[in-house]
């Protein structure tokens, strides 16, 4: 398998099941985690820092992408990012079933992006679904909020700090809360 068999496959949104697939996810994670574990193990500068998220991605990032390490990812090859993105320190991407950032996005402290969801049957919890997560542009995501498989936020949308968001947000929309609940919309 490849990785765009691989992200092929995941657009399906059907299991993750197989011996084929699941050998090939842990391979990624053993390569991911080679290449975070020398991205967070010492002070790097921010064009080192790209240098690396290059690798973990499987591309070259934009000279004005930003990331304040320590980062961490199960898998890297699925993750895009847009021009004038910065990702603070701490953030956890469980990114098999692709993360997409847009432009000018800000995500905070300790974000996580789960974009993998297991069976809700106890006969089926062993087996894990993909969903996207997909930001649009200039989205602020608040420290400690976690964004679910399958969430889409919308074009100057805001997350605020500590929320869980479950379902999709729409453009110029603030949510919060656990679950998010829409709070306002923000005017201009």
């Amino acid at each position: 398998m490849t990785v765009e068999d691989f992200k092929e496959y995941v657009k399906t949104r059907k299991a993750l099941n197989s011996t084929e697939i699941h050998r090939f996810m842990d391979e990624m994670s053993d390569e991911a985690r080679r290449v975070t574990f020398a991205l967070n193990s010492a002070y790097h500068t921010p064009d080192e820092v790209r240098a690396f998220l290059s690798e973990l991605f499987g591309y070259r990032v934009p000279d004005s992408f930003r990331v304040f390490p320590p980062f961490y990812t199960d898998f890297g090859k699925n993750i895009k990012v847009g021009e004038e993105v910065f990702i603070n320190a701490c953030c956890h991407f469980q990114d098999h079933g692709g993360v997409d950032i847009g432009d000018g996005c800000q995500i905070g402290h300790n974000v996580v992006f789960a974009t993998l969801n297991h069976g809700l049957e106890p006969a089926d919890r062993k087996s894990t679904y993909p969903a996207p997560i997909k930001l649009g542009r200039n989205v602020w995501v608040g420290s400690n909020s976690t964004i679910l498989s399958g969430v889409t936020i919308g074009d100057n949308a805001v997350v605020a700090a500590g929320a869980v968001v479950t379902k999709d947000v729409p453009a110029n929309a603030i949510v919060g809360g656990v679950p998010a609940k829409f709070i306002k919309w923000i005017d201009g």
